[in-house]
C-alpha cells in the first residue's frame, strides 16, 4: 500500500513550484536591476515548461502598454542575468531561456474595467444601499427597544 504524505510544501504540482519560484527569483533580481525602463514593471505569473528548457515571464506596468516595447526591450538586455540569478538560486536541472510577454489576464481586466466603469444600472435596477423595509431585532416583526435593540423575545 502507498503512503500519502500529508501536509507539507508538496501538496502541488512540481511545475506550480517551479513557476513560483522562477517568478520569484525573476521579481527579486528585477528590483537590484538600475534601469530605469524598468521601475514600475511587476512579474505577474511564469510558465516553465515541464522539460525547464523555456520559460514565458508575465509582467505588467502600472504605465500601461503604451511602454511595452520599452519594457520588452529592457527585459531583453537582463535576460543573460536573470537566467544567471535563476542558475544560481533554483535546484533545478537545467535553467530555462526566458521569454517575456505582457500579461494578457492584467490587460483584459482592465479593458473589462473600464468599460464597467462607462456602463450604468439601468434605474429600476438600482438597490437602495439601506433598506430599511424590516427595522427591527431581525425576526422580521419589526420590535425594537427605544434605543434601536432589540426586545427580548417573550410570551408576556
Amino acid at each position: 500500500m502507498a503512503r500519502r504524505r500529508s501536509g507539507g510544501p508538496r501538496e502541488y504540482p512540481r511545475t506550480a513550484r517551479v513557476n513560483e519560484l522562477v517568478r520569484e527569483i525573476v521579481a527579486d533580481e528585477l528590483e537590484r536591476i538600475d534601469d530605469d525602463r524598468l521601475t514600475l514593471v511587476a512579474i505577474t505569473a511564469v510558465e516553465v515548461d515541464t522539460d525547464l528548457r523555456h520559460a514565458t515571464v508575465f509582467f505588467d506596468t502600472l504605465e500601461g502598454e503604451e511602454v511595452d516595447e520599452e519594457v520588452l526591450a529592457a527585459l531583453g538586455d537582463h535576460r543573460v542575468r536573470l537566467q544567471g540569478a535563476i542558475g544560481r538560486q533554483a535546484r533545478l536541472r537545467r535553467t530555462p531561456e526566458l521569454a517575456f510577454r505582457p500579461d494578457p489576464a492584467v490587460r483584459s481586466g482592465e479593458r473589462i474595467e473600464a468599460i464597467l466603469r462607462e456602463v450604468e444600472p439601468p434605474e429600476d435596477d438600482r438597490v437602495d444601499p439601506v433598506d430599511r423595509s424590516d427595522a427591527g431585532d431581525g425576526d422580521g416583526d419589526g420590535t425594537t427597544n427605544a434605543d434601536g435593540s432589540a426586545r427580548p423575545s417573550g410570551d408576556g
